[in-house]
């Protein structure tokens, strides 16, 4: 009698503990896609991922990564945070340079370690997708697939493919990048906005004398800038960003760099060498874009992710750090919820004022780059959360902590 009443518990316990969802379709096979997929994995769901790019390859360029960001990610998968430090580069200093690559000042870095508890990390884009990329298994991530459209009822959302495809599933995560398809059927609101300026950015491996190791270099131009960041194992992004009205894209990946050592003709040697030394094709070239915040991102069994949801500009640093705290929040939503339309509300609730807030100052932090009237811009920021001063807006975001882990 014993053991059946052992069994019995044992049976109720594993009711209890299955998922009120388990298939879920992800849409986007970028950091935030695998991100809450592995995070949603860990609550036991069948989590599958669909990529529109054929395979993984190597491109993207350097991001950094702050406590906000990593404490989601440390919360999402323990341990991953050291993973990332040994693929990429920790911080200890910030170089002014002029134009010209001539150092203006050095500051080191280790307000973030000694006030929020976490390190300042810069790292490969795709180096960091495939860390995120090993821990699901390979069966669960999809290529090839390009997401055309979706439909919905009580009882499933059904998504489509091109070419014929179609999967069923209990619930869809668009996390599909600015260019969402899963957002533009969901919410129907267009193309995103300009914000005024031009990026292209790489990551090379090349013989380079203008960044020491641990160093973050930023170069203040007229109405450009540029960042230069080490990303581990020898490897520097660069980051060039210039004001312009006109936001086409080139025709060709020739075309592309030319148009950068052009508006980088007066400029120093040493700076344009590393542009030189890129292959056409490395550059990516992107108009700084954004979409104006959503009041409500979810419908039935569909929500939104990072960039799909809340794009922003990334004069803030916080487009995927952002995205992580989606991540861990969307999953936490499911660990405590009762049913998919309770989950997405409360997600929606916890995330969207704070993106809102997010995605408004970084808009105008872009322009801060631009302007001789930082002060200017300054107060507009300001006037968006008047009850915080610009260190009290900072710790806000930093401070962000999961209160416990998905495991």
């Amino acid at each position: 009698m014993k053991i059946q009443a052992n069994a019995q518990e044992k049976t109720q316990i594993e009711e209890l503990s299955k998922p009120f969802i388990e298939k879920v379709a992800i849409i986007g096979a970028g950091l935030g896609g695998l991100a809450v997929a592995v995070a949603l994995q860990k609550l036991g769901c069948d989590v599958q991922v669909y990529e529109k790019a054929q395979d993984f390859r190597p491109i993207g360029g350097g991001l950094g990564l702050l406590p906000n960001g990593l404490n989601s990610l440390d919360a999402i998968e323990p341990g991953i945070v050291e993973t990332i430090k040994n693929s990429g580069c920790e911080v200890g200093k910030t170089v002014l340079k002029n134009t010209l690559g001539e150092t203006i000042r050095t500051n080191p870095v280790n307000k973030y370690q000694n006030k929020y508890g976490q390190t300042f990390i810069t790292v490969w884009w795709w180096r960091l997708q495939q860390i995120l990329a090993s821990k699901l298994p390979s069966r669960s991530i999809h290529l090839n697939h390009r997401c055309i459209g979706f439909e919905q009822d009580e009882q499933c959302v059904s998504i489509y493919f091109e070419h014929g495809k179609q999967v069923n599933a209990d619930l869809l995560i668009g996390a599909d990048g600015i260019n969402s398809a899963v957002r533009e059927a969901l919410i129907g609101d267009g193309k995103p906005r300009y914000l005024g300026s031009m990026s292209w950015r790489t990551v090379i491996n090349c013989h380079q004398e203008v960044l020491n190791p641990g160093e973050l270099g930023f170069v203040k131009g007229n109405q450009e800038f540029m960042y230069l960041l080490n990303v581990g194992s020898g490897y520097i992004s660069w980051l060039y960003r210039k004001l312009l009205s006109d936001c086409s894209l080139s025709q060709k990946a020739t075309q592309s760099k030319s148009r950068v050592l052009n508006h980088l003709a007066g400029w120093g040697e040493s700076l344009r060498a590393l542009v030189e030394a890129t292959p056409a094709e490395q550059i990516l070239e992107t108009p700084i874009c954004d979409h104006l915040p959503l009041k409500s991102w979810s419908q039935g069994r569909v929500t939104l992710l990072g960039d799909a949801a809340h794009p922003m500009a990334p004069a803030l640093a916080q487009g995927s750090n952002s995205t992580f705290e989606d991540a861990y929040e969307l999953a936490l939503c499911f660990c405590q919820a009762s049913s998919i339309q309770e989950a997405l509300a409360t997600y929606e609730q916890s995330r969207i004022p704070r993106t809102e807030l997010m995605q408004t100052r970084s808009a105008l932090g872009e322009m801060r780059y631009y302007t001789t009237d930082r002060q200017a811009v300054e107060q507009q920021m300001q006037k968006q959360s008047p009850e915080m001063s610009g260190e009290e807006f900072e710790d806000w975001i930093f401070n962000y902590k999961p209160y416990r882990n998905l495991i």
